[in-house]
């Protein structure tokens, strides 16, 4: 496939999924589950395998999961870029498109990578798609004037450095925008929310798509380091004036950043 910046990358069949790992765990732990978490390869080889898994359905799950206020808040991540028309844009964990849709809507171009083969397969509308690791991104440094990502850091098996190849193709004075799962602060909104993410969703997505993957959501936030270790992780890999704020009350998170000149 011929991708932005003539560097052609082939997007390779990764293995299809079967059932999702039950052993080789190591010792991360979340209050959700007494079950340890995988690490290293064995977390990146479960996270392709449940993405392969629940490609076909992940978009339906999406909306109701957030009664479509997803949507709205993509759109506030592209335009918070603040960049130039036709900018190129690389949306990390692309999944089905969701973002590099958006993006092409504000008048960008958007390149797509993700782990899971098969979610760029059920991509629509998404013309330069690219399997890759997002530590090990097969791009030319300085390529791209911005990068998005939703909703995957605590997929990430090596977080920081994913955050610096994200600094590493992006330019100088290029602009990140980041989306991810937060839990609001306030009593009640909490316990809402909660009963919501830890119960109602896991059963949604166990009558529309994978039982396994939707159990696993709720408890992959124990991978996610607080927003300020994030902040830091940031400015550690070459990023500057970052900047997080609560979404909604705290349903969802965002943070922004500058790469350094």
């Amino acid at each position: 496939m011929q991708v932005a910046l003539d560097v052609t990358v082939e997007v390779k069949d990764a293995a299809k999924p079967s059932c999702l790992p039950k052993s080789c765990f190591a010792t991360t732990t979340n209050a959700l589950t007494s079950t340890p978490l995988p690490q290293g390869d064995e977390k990146t080889q479960q996270v392709r395998s449940m993405f392969d898994a629940i490609a076909p359905r992940y978009e339906l799950v999406n909306k109701l999961m957030t009664f479509g206020l997803d949507g709205r808040w993509r759109r506030r991540a592209v335009n918070d870029l603040r960049l130039a028309p036709r900018s190129l844009v690389l949306d990390v964990a692309a999944g089905t498109g969701d973002f590099a849709r958006e993006l092409h809507h504000q008048g960008q171009r958007a390149s797509a990578t993700d782990l899971s083969y098969n979610m760029l397969a059920t991509a629509r509308a998404v013309r330069e798609r690219v399997q890759a690791d997002a530590s090990k991104l097969p791009f030319r440094s300085a390529s791209f004037d911005g990068i998005t990502c939703g909703y995957a850091l605590r997929n990430f098996t090596d977080l920081q450095a994913t955050f610096a190849e994200m600094a590493r193709v992006l330019r100088a004075g290029g602009r990140l925008s980041l989306l991810e799962v937060a839990e609001p602060s306030s009593g009640l909104w909490r316990a809402g929310f909660r009963l919501w993410f830890r119960r109602a969703v896991p059963f949604i997505g166990s009558l529309v798509s994978d039982r396994a993957a939707y159990h696993y959501l709720p408890a992959s936030t124990a991978y996610l380091p607080e927003s300020p270790e994030i902040v830091a992780m940031l400015n550690r890999a070459g990023f500057s004036a970052v900047n997080h704020r609560r979404v909604m009350g705290g349903l969802s998170q965002q943070f922004l950043a500058t790469r350094n000149t």
